[in-house]
């Protein structure tokens, strides 16, 4: 049976990339270059070398997958959702825990979502995984800023008119009471909504793979949680734990600024089950 390789791009997208002032579009409505509005330092180059990877290896790539995070301006991660407890704004970057809610310093702006959004925090509290950030707005559904890095996107089209195969797009991100790092659960699935909970079918789809290939941004973020949720829970459909097929491209990857330990930390977990972490140029099939 031929060996099949499969490739997940996880949030390659503009809005990640600290594009270079000569590589921004021209964003219409405002008659200026677009600004990314959560550029990860290194994302250019690290889509860049991506690309460049998809093409030396394109003949022996069976599948592309690429996670797309989409997001509206009413989110519970972003800035509009929230205000302080004098009605001020709340700034990007700002932590938020069920405690500050329940103390007043917080609030969502839609009062009618308090008790909603006091019993997400509790949760998402109570697994120790992320403490809620409210983030700029970013990924916005229909923007530039939602599209793919231009060098990732042509590779991909190159690849689909040479395989004739199309690109598998993943959604994540939409429910706006929710956050949804992993392209294979939210953080707090919504139990009203099918599509926050574990996507069986991409999992299904990637275990079909004798050797997945993951790159894409943020390293410190949706990297790490879609592949910490697929070492959790690919096991069983492949028949054992053998995640010597999962490769990280760590040199196709950076974190958020700030969240550089949670990016290392990640990659000396993954190692020490067997993920196999190397660099596209030392990475052939």
């Amino acid at each position: 049976m031929r060996h099949r390789t499969q490739l997940l791009i996880i949030d390659p997208q503009n809005d990640f990339c600290d594009l270079p002032q000569d590589w921004r579009p021209t964003a219409a409505a405002a008659g200026a270059p677009f600004a990314p509005s959560l550029p990860v330092a290194g994302a250019h180059a690290d889509m860049q070398r991506l690309a460049q990877w998809i093409g030396h290896h394109s003949a022996r790539l069976d599948n592309i997958t690429i996670t797309l995070d989409s997001h509206q301006a009413y989110d519970i991660a972003h800035p509009a959702f929230w205000q302080q407890g004098d009605g001020s704004a709340v700034q990007p970057f700002t932590a938020i825990t069920a405690d500050q809610v329940r103390a007043g310093s917080f609030t969502p702006r839609n009062a009618a979502e308090r008790d909603r959004t006091l019993a997400y925090l509790d949760t998402l509290e109570a697994q120790g995984s992320y403490t809620l950030m409210v983030w700029p707005l970013h990924c916005e559904i229909g923007s530039i800023g939602h599209g793919v890095h231009a060098d990732v996107l042509a590779a991909c089209r190159r690849w689909q008119t040479a395989r004739q195969c199309a690109v598998r797009h993943v959604f994540k991100g939409m429910n706006p009471f929710t956050e949804h790092y992993s392209a294979i659960r939210a953080e707090v699935p919504d139990p009203q909504d099918p599509e926050t909970g574990l996507n069986s079918a991409l999992l299904q789809h990637m275990a079909q793979a004798d050797t997945l290939v993951i790159a894409g941004e943020a390293g410190s973020h949706c990297v790490r949680a879609t592949t910490e949720h697929i070492v959790q829970n690919i096991g069983t459909l492949w028949g054992a734990d053998d995640f010597s097929r999962i490769v990280l491209l760590t040199d196709c990857m950076s974190p958020v600024a700030g969240f550089e330990s949670a990016q290392e930390t990640f990659l000396q977990q993954m190692r020490a089950i067997g993920v196999r972490c190397t660099t596209s140029t030392a990475f052939g099939l």
